[in-house]
C-alpha cells in the first residue's frame, strides 16, 4: 500500500490538507497547490477549513484539476495529424494566391490580347454565405467545392478567344468566389486545431504563403509566357496544382475539427442555451463589436493597398524602365518579364520575413501589453506609407532605389498578415468566427483589392486622356494614381489605432464563459 502523508505545500505553516503519495504521480493534481493527488478512492480526502464538503458528483471538479490530455491538437485529432493538415492547407493557400496573381505577372500581354485599357481592371466578388455554412456544416466539402470551382474556371480562362473579353472578366469573378470559400473557412479550421501562442505561430506560417504564392504567381506567369510565347500557359499550371491539393485535402485534413473539439470541451455556448443563432443574429452581434468593426476597416485598407500595388506594380515598373532607359519594348505590346520576376522575388522574401517577425513581435509584446496586436498593425501601415510614396516618386530616376523602397514597404505591410486574424479570433466568440472572417473578407475584397485596381485604372486613364506624349503619360498617370493608395494606408493605420482602444473589453466578452456562469447565453 502506498504510504500517505500531509505535506505543507505553501509558505509558512499552512498545509493543503490533501493526502499525498510519497512519490510523484501522473494522475489528478490539487487545484490549490498543483502537487499530485493520490489516485483511487477520494471519499476520505480531508476537507480544507472553511469550505463545504464536496458532493459525490462534484468531488472531481472541486479543488482537483485533470492534466490536459491534448494540449496541442483538440479532440480526437492527434497533434501529428494536425500539423500534416496544416501543411496541406498551406500548400493550397500557396496555389490559391499563385492562381490569383498570374494575371498581374502578364498584365500587359492580357491588355494587348483583349484590347483593354487601364480602367477595365476586373472586380473580385466574394460571398459571405461561406462563413455561415462553415460555422454549421462540413467545411471540407465547402473547401473542396471552392477548389474545384477556381481551378476549373482558371483552366478554362486560358482558352477564351480575343473577341470574348467579357467572358474573361466573368471567369475571374468566379475564381474569386471559389477562393473566397477557402480564404474564409481555413483560418477557423486552424483556430480549432491549435490554441493561444501555438495558434498564432501556425497562423503565421499559413499566412506566409500569401506573399509567397503572390510572388510565385508573378514568376510563373511571366516565365511561362516568356518560354511559350503565350500568356495563357501560366493559367494552365496552377489548376493542376490545385487538383493535387484537393486530393490531399480529401484524404488528410480532418472532416470537422470543430466537431472534434466539441467532444473535448462539450457544447458550444449557443447549444448550452438550447438555441442556435441565425445568420442575421450573427451579423447583429458583430455589428456591435467595435474591435471587429475597426479592425475590419483596417484590413480593408490594407487589402486596398496590397491589391492596387500587387496588380499594377509590375506594369508600373515596366513603364518606368521604358522612360528611364528608353527600352525597345516600350514600342511593343509585350511586357518585360524580368520586372515581374524580380518583383515576385522581392514579394516572396519580404513576405516571409515580415510575417515571421510580425508574429513573433506580437507574441512577445502581448506579454506586457494586451493591445499589442492592433498596435503592431498600425505601426506596420503607418511606416509603410512613406516608403511606398518614395518608391513611386523615385521610379523615373532609379529603378534600384524603387526596388529597395518597395521591399521595405512590403516588409512593413507583411507584419500584419498573421496578426489581423488573431485579432478577430480574440474578439469574436467561437461559434461566430467563420461568419466574422467571411464578412471581414467580403468587405476587404469588395472595398479593398476588388475595387482598388479598378479605381487606380480609372484615375490613370482620366489623367492620360488627351495627352500627346503617350508613353511618358502612361507612366506618369499610373504614378499619380498610386497616391490614393498612400492615403488609404494612413487611414488604415488610424483604424487599427482605434481598435486598440476597444480590444481589451471586446476580448473579455468573447472569452469562453466560466463554468456555471449565465454569461454563456449572452449574444
Amino acid at each position: 500500500m502506498t504510504e500517505q502523508r500531509k505535506v505543507p505545500h505553501n509558505a509558512g505553516d499552512q498545509s493543503c490538507g490533501v493526502a499525498q503519495p510519497n512519490k510523484a504521480s501522473s494522475g489528478p493534481r490539487c487545484g490549490f497547490c498543483t502537487l499530485p493527488v493520490l489516485a483511487g478512492d477520494m471519499s476520505e480526502t480531508p476537507v480544507m477549513a472553511g469550505l463545504p464538503p464536496p458532493s459525490p458528483l462534484s468531488l472531481k471538479a472541486y479543488g482537483v484539476v485533470d492534466p490536459d490530455p491534448d494540449p496541442e491538437g483538440l479532440g480526437s485529432v492527434s497533434a501529428s495529424r494536425s500539423y500534416i493538415a496544416v501543411a496541406v492547407l498551406c500548400y493550397i493557400n500557396l496555389v490559391n494566391y499563385m492562381d490569383w496573381f498570374t494575371v498581374a505577372g502578364v498584365l500587359k500581354d492580357v491588355q494587348s490580347h483583349f484590347h483593354l485599357q487601364d480602367n477595365t481592371a476586373g472586380l473580385l466578388h466574394t460571398a459571405p454565405v461561406f462563413g455561415y455554412l462553415g460555422d454549421r456544416y462540413n467545411r471540407k466539402i465547402i473547401l473542396s467545392a471552392g477548389i474545384v470551382l477556381w481551378s476549373g474556371v482558371t483552366l478554362g480562362s486560358s482558352f477564351i478567344p480575343k473577341s470574348m473579353a467579357w467572358m474573361f472578366f466573368i471567369s475571374r469573378g468566379l475564381v474569386g468566389i471559389g477562393t473566397a470559400s477557402y480564404s474564409t473557412i481555413t483560418p477557423t479550421i486552424i483556430a480549432d486545431l491549435f490554441q493561444k501562442d501555438r495558434r498564432t505561430w501556425v497562423l503565421s506560417v499559413f499566412y506566409i504563403f500569401i506573399p509567397v504564392g503572390s510572388g510565385l504567381g508573378y514568376i510563373l506567369s511571366a516565365s511561362m509566357a516568356g518560354a511559350t510565347g503565350f500568356w495563357g500557359w501560366g493559367f494552365r499550371v496552377t489548376p493542376c496544382m490545385g487538383f493535387v491539393g484537393l486530393a490531399f485535402l480529401l484524404f488528410v485534413v480532418p472532416g470537422s475539427a470543430r466537431n472534434a473539439a466539441k467532444k473535448q470541451v462539450g457544447k458550444t455556448p449557443a447549444e448550452e442555451c438550447g438555441t442556435s443563432s441565425t445568420w442575421i443574429q450573427d451579423i447583429s452581434s458583430l455589428a456591435r463589436n467595435r474591435s471587429f468593426i475597426w479592425s475590419s476597416l483596417g484590413v480593408t485598407a490594407m487589402t486596398f493597398v496590397t491589391g492596387a500595388l500587387g496588380f499594377w506594380m509590375p506594369l508600373f515598373l515596366d513603364r518606368a524602365q521604358c522612360i528611364l532607359d528608353n527600352l525597345p519594348q516600350c514600342q511593343t505590346d509585350q511586357s518585360d518579364s524580368d520586372n515581374s520576376r524580380i518583383f515576385g522575388g522581392v514579394t516572396i522574401a519580404t513576405g516571409i520575413l515580415g510575417v515571421i517577425i510580425g508574429a513573433e513581435a506580437a507574441r512577445r509584446y502581448k506579454k506586457i501589453n494586451t493591445r499589442a496586436d492592433p498596435l503592431i498593425c498600425a505601426v506596420g501601415l503607418l511606416t509603410s506609407a512613406p516608403c511606398m510614396y518614395l518608391a513611386i516618386m523615385l521610379a523615373q530616376d532609379s529603378i534600384v532605389a524603387t526596388y529597395i523602397l518597395i521591399a521595405l514597404g512590403e516588409f512593413l505591410l507583411s507584419l500584419n498578415w498573421a496578426v489581423v486574424t488573431d485579432i478577430l479570433l480574440h474578439v469574436v466568440k467561437p461559434h461566430r468566427q467563420s461568419t466574422a472572417v467571411s464578412l471581414q473578407l467580403f468587405g476587404a475584397h469588395l472595398l479593398g483589392d476588388a475595387g482598388s485596381p479598378f479605381l487606380i485604372g480609372i484615375i490613370s486613364d482620366t489623367i492620360r486622356n488627351h495627352k500627346t506624349q503617350l508613353y511618358f503619360w502612361s507612366f506618369r498617370s499610373l504614378q499619380y494614381s498610386f497616391v490614393v493608395s498612400i492615403v488609404v494606408t494612413i487611414l488604415g493605420g488610424g483604424c487599427f489605432l482605434m481598435t486598440a482602444f476597444y480590444i481589451e473589453e471586446d476580448g473579455k466578452e468573447a472569452a469562453p464563459p466560466v463554468q456555471g456562469h449565465s454569461d454563456a447565453c449572452l449574444p
